[in-house]
């Protein structure tokens, strides 16, 4: 299995782990399901040259924002898994060790907190939201599950193809 391979199932295995997470967490702790049309919608504008937006909610929708953003989100979670393997090198694929995965997990909050919160209106980590300390937590606590995801992505394919 070549690297690119490998880092498409870890990226994707990863970002469904947190899809998992999100599902799980909505019964557990009453926390709505994200709503990926609201990035796809954003992304869409973009191509309109409208970067950002007071509440992306209320902005135009915008045709096939929801399949844009669900490919979105997974293509993220692949260019993430890249940058893993780019920092810590191919090597962490054959031996997958949970320092890395977390370290890249909890630093792709970053992402959110400073490009898509406020392109969408909610500020700078989530500081025009209702409940700015929430949001940050869950972001947070998503965003350690997706790192996670990482690593248990990169032992899975350890079990089913054992890399050399």
């Amino acid at each position: 299995m070549n690297d690119i391979l490998l880092i498409l199932t870890i990226g994707i295995g990863a970002t469904a782990v947190m899809d998992v997470w999100s599902i799980l967490r909505k019964p557990m702790l009453g926390v709505p399901l994200p709503n990926y049309g609201m990035v796809g919608r954003w992304i869409a504008h973009m191509t309109h040259g409208q970067f950002r937006h007071d509440d992306i909610a209320v902005s135009s929708p915008m045709r096939g924002e929801s399949i844009i953003g669900w490919t979105a989100h997974y293509l993220i979670g692949i260019a993430f898994a890249a940058l893993l393997i780019a920092i810590w090198g191919a090597s962490w694929m054959q031996s997958p060790t949970i320092g890395p995965a977390l370290t890249v997990g909890i630093g792709t909050v970053a992402a959110p907190f400073l490009l898509m919160q406020p392109g969408m209106g909610a500020g700078v980590a989530a500081s025009r939201t209702k409940q700015p300390g929430t949001a940050r937590l869950q972001s947070l606590i998503t965003h350690t599950v997706f790192g996670l995801g990482l690593y248990a992505s990169g032992w899975a394919i350890q079990l089913i193809y054992p890399i050399s």
